[in-house]
């Protein structure tokens, strides 16, 4: 199947494309970037609009054969060079220069906004702060880098500002979560490996199905599953584990479990982020947003046994977002409380999914304050399979 590439991207390449053109006052048609995943991108550049102090260009987005609401949509890119003044003026809002801890080496800015179809984020717990465009942190940093590459080429340093902008955007957003997230306006520019991979059923699970076969014929009887990657950089940091060892069973944990019973594991470490994991805690075994979604309902049952003020009840049922909501029961002391008795559910539903065939531990972890919990044995099944793979 063939793989589609992010709006991320698109809006990385858009505006590659529109610096060059700026600097060089020369059309560029095509151009190629790096994605985070390692697979080029080729893309090519549409309705060029070139000014004297600014240049945009667009790029198509295209999902490849797991086509979703923003395939087709025309991702633009407009950049112009800007003065000191209006670079600091900028920041005023509560917008940032960028997301790019070490920019203060850079004699120059990259600032970086959202105009007309990309949404502003209204509500806490997400990727970007109240007020700012919602343009995720990874296709943040893709923008820039781009930008600053060609920029180093030509040995070009003054203050830049980006506008990303989607013509149809709004109208593209009302056929997503986003009003439901607190993203007005808009879609939000997003993807963390820069790339689009088709998300047939069928082709899922066989993949699954594939890995767990390879894990079992290499004489394990244990596994790691995950459904991304998203804790990648916590497990490496807090157990010097790999979680691209990993079988990745996307929303389909279930399934997952289902088949690593058929195939004869006993043991299996379930790795995820709690707005995964949450809903397995509740039963729900595909944890796709449109099978179900009571995550704060499942926080606010359990948060109840554990005798959490009344007031932070509420709060977390009117919570976006899990990070949103794990963080009210950290400030009145029930977190750990909650969490571990959500991590100790996993372990429960899924040992009685596989008919009590399998043993299953699990690791909780959020975004923002890391690790929630994990259940008992989990640490020694972490280091088993860091030992023995």
């Amino acid at each position: 199947m063939r793989y589609g590439f992010t709006t991320g991207s698109c809006a990385a390449a858009a505006s590659k494309a529109a610096i060059y053109m700026l600097i060089t006052g020369k059309e560029k048609n095509s151009i190629t970037i790096d994605t985070p995943k390692g697979l080029i991108y080729n893309a090519e550049i549409l309705d060029i609009r070139r000014g004297e102090n600014e240049v945009s260009c667009a790029v198509r987005k295209d999902g490849g054969d797991d086509p979703d609401v923003t395939s087709g949509a025309l991702v633009y890119s407009s950049v112009k060079f800007v003065s000191k003044k209006e670079a600091a003026d900028y920041l005023q809002p509560g917008a940032k220069l960028s997301d790019n801890p070490e920019d203060s080496r850079y004699e120059y800015s990259v600032i970086i906004d959202g105009g007309e179809g990309v949404g502003r984020v209204t509500k806490p717990g997400l990727d970007q702060k109240v007020g700012e465009a919602a343009i995720n942190s990874v296709p943040r940093q893709m923008i820039e880098k781009e930008v600053r590459d060609v920029c180093d080429l030509f040995d070009v340093k003054e203050d830049i500002k980006v506008i990303i902008s989607v013509p149809n955007g709004a109208e593209i957003a009302k056929k997503t979560f986003n009003p439901r997230l607190g993203i007005e306006g808009g879609i939000s520019i997003i993807g963390t490996s820069g790339i689009v991979e088709p998300m047939s059923t069928n082709a899922i699970l066989e993949t699954i199905r594939v890995e767990l076969n390879q894990r079992k014929a290499l004489g394990f009887d244990y596994v790691s599953i995950s459904p991304g990657n998203y804790g990648l950089d916590f497990m490496r940091d807090t157990y010097g584990y790999d979680l691209d060892k990993s079988v990745k069973c996307s929303n389909f944990i279930g399934k997952t479990i289902d088949m690593a019973g058929e195939l004869g594991f006993k043991e299996i470490l379930l790795v995820g982020h709690i707005g995964k994991l949450i809903k397995v805690a509740g039963g729900i075994m595909n944890t796709h947003s449109k099978e179900a979604d009571c995550r704060m309902e499942i926080m606010s049952a359990i948060a109840i046994k554990h005798f959490t003020p009344e007031d932070t009840v509420r709060k977390i049922l009117e919570c976006v977002t899990t990070e949103e909501a794990a963080k009210l029961l950290r400030e009145c002391g029930k977190c750990d409380e909650v969490m571990n008795e959500a991590a100790d559910r996993v372990c429960e539903n899924l040992e009685k999914r596989a008919g009590g065939s399998i043993v299953v531990e699990c690791v909780l972890f959020s975004k923002e304050l890391g690790e929630l919990a994990k259940s008992d044995n989990a640490k020694s099944l972490i280091e088993k399979l860091n030992l023995k793979g």
